[in-house]
Parts: C-alpha cells; sequence; structure tokens
C-alpha cells in the first residue's frame, strides 16, 4: 500500500481516495480533494495560499530544515525481502517519528516564546501610551495615613469649633 502525496496541499492520499490529473507531457498530478484541484487549475501557487504546508513552511510556521525527512524520500529501486532487514527498517521508522515529534515540539514551543515576547513589548508600548488612563496602586500604608489625616483634620476642627464657642461665651 503507497501513500502518495497532494501536489498542492502536501496532505497523504490513501489508495482510492483523490484525483489524478495527467499533463499533455505525461506529468501526473495527484490531489487529495477536488479543493486542490480546483485551487491548481485556477493557477493558484501553494506558496501563497495560507492552509498549505507549502505556505507552512515558507513563512517559518512549521519545521522545514530537518535530517529527518531526507529519509522520507520516495526510492523505487525494489529490494528482495528479508525479515530481519524489514524489522529493522520498521524498528528505525517508530525511532525517527519521536525525534521528528520532539524537534516539532521544540521548534513549536520556541515560536510561542518569540511571540510572546513580542507581544509583551507591545502590551508596554500600550501602557505607555495610554498611562493617563491608568489609576496609580494604593498601598495598605498609603490608605492608613489618608484615614489617619482625615481623622487628624476631623478632630481639628473640633478643637477649633470648641475653641470658638468657649470664645463666643465670654
Amino acid at each position: 500500500m503507497r501513500i502518495e502525496k497532494c501536489y498542492f496541499c502536501s496532505s497523504n492520499i490513501y489508495p482510492g481516495h483523490g484525483i489524478n490529473f495527467v499533463r499533455n507531457d505525461c506529468k501526473m498530478f495527484r490531489f487529495c480533494r477536488s479543493k486542490c484541484h480546483k485551487a491548481f487549475k485556477m493557477k493558484r501557487n501553494p506558496r501563497k495560499v495560507k492552509w498549505t504546508k507549502a505556505f507552512r513552511k515558507s513563512h517559518g510556521k512549521e519545521l522545514a530544515i530537518d535530517s529527518t525527512f531526507d529519509l522520507e524520500k520516495k526510492r523505487n529501486v525494489p529490494i528482495k525481502y528479508n525479515r530481519e532487514l524489514w524489522q529493522n527498517t520498521i524498528h528505525a521508522m517508530k525511532r525517527i517519528q519521536e525525534i521528528r515529534s520532539k524537534r516539532q515540539a521544540q521548534f513549536i514551543k520556541q515560536r510561542i516564546k518569540a511571540g510572546k515576547k513580542l507581544e509583551l513589548k507591545d502590551d508596554e508600548k500600550e501602557v505607555e501610551k495610554h498611562i493617563h488612563l491608568i489609576e496609580p496602586k494604593v498601598t495598605a500604608e498609603e490608605v492608613y495615613n489618608a484615614a489617619l489625616n482625615k481623622t487628624k483634620q476631623k478632630l481639628a476642627e473640633k478643637q477649633r469649633l470648641v475653641e470658638e464657642v468657649g470664645m463666643d461665651t465670654d
């Protein structure tokens, strides 16, 4: 069973699925669905269409350069069946898949980290621009001092009133 790749979006095409298009020069193009086929017929460039693998790789959204991709190349040379070779190949395929998934996860973390730094810088610029809208942070000590000052003012006012009343009686 051979799993082909879509010419336009690079997704997997399983046997019995997709569309084959043969050009006049006998070049075969395989498409996973009619969406890819129609985009190809409209002469769209896969590197400029946002949902394709080619776009994601060319714009740095996915891991593009990795040594594990070299092992996925198509080979048309028939090899005589050998059970030991078959087992080693399957074991190697599993190991390569593990390595690739770890590298992709690391790549995604790096992208997210860079995005967070940019977002933080943008937030800082916005705060600097609109600092007048933000109320200053009030500490518990400032609240206590303000309350103390108010009570002192009230006491001073009461004493002043008492003195005025005392003076009026004289």
